[in-house]
């Protein structure tokens, strides 16, 4: 299998830590693939026509993306645990906890990129509504820090700690930890794994 990755997208590290935890990062070559907002990459795009990575070309050379699809499928390909529940609460809990952190990952792609404008190119009234967005999310997941804890470990962990991650990679000034001291020490641990610290954002390249 194919996957166009990139060493800093937290889109990515999703995939990423899922092929660490599964055992199947042997069966994936990495193509090294540059997905800009405003430059379509044509190499790209051959594969998935929205110029977006994670994107996973498999072996029929069918393409799938995005990251809760090809993490959904590699998922199927391995005899453990199941990151994905299969049916009941745990699998709606899990869904859930992957939409809300991969929503906040969307704000927070677009805040990073008005916060790199020129002050005079900022619209106000956006980086506003983002800090508000992000900052109720995060009162959320405070609130499910206890069963976070509790609740094993399945793609709603791996995506609340990727998206927990790239706070702290983006958005250093972003003191999220001191408001949500349960969420911290959830993520402290969640750091720890070897899959996790595996899949640290690398600096190099664009």
């Amino acid at each position: 299998m194919k996957l166009h990755w990139s060493p800093r997208s937290p889109f990515v590290r999703k995939v990423a830590i899922l092929l660490q935890e599964t055992g199947l990062d042997h069966r994936v070559t990495r193509v090294r693939s540059v997905a800009a907002i405003a430059t379509p990459n044509p190499a790209l795009m051959q594969d998935n026509p929205l110029s977006q990575i994670p994107a996973l070309v498999l072996d029929d050379g069918q393409a799938l993306y995005d990251s809760p699809v090809i993490c959904e499928y590699l998922d199927s390909l391995h005899d453990g645990a199941r990151f994905f529940p299969a049916a009941g609460p745990a699998r709606w809990t899990a869904l859930r906890r992957q939409a809300l952190a991969d929503g906040m990952l969307a704000i927070l792609l677009i805040w990073r990129q008005e916060r790199m404008k020129t002050r005079a190119q900022q619209l106000p009234e956006w980086l506003a509504a983002f800090a508000v967005k992000i900052g109720a999310s995060l009162d959320r997941l405070e609130q499910e820090a206890p069963s976070l804890a509790q609740d094993g470990f399945d793609i709603g962990h791996v995506s609340v700690g990727c998206m927990l991650s790239y706070l702290d990679y983006r958005f250093a000034d972003m003191d999220w930890r001191t408001s949500h001291p349960g969420l911290a020490a959830w993520h402290a641990v969640f750091a720890q794994r070897p899959a996790v610290a595996a899949t640290v954002p690398d600096d190099a390249g664009a």
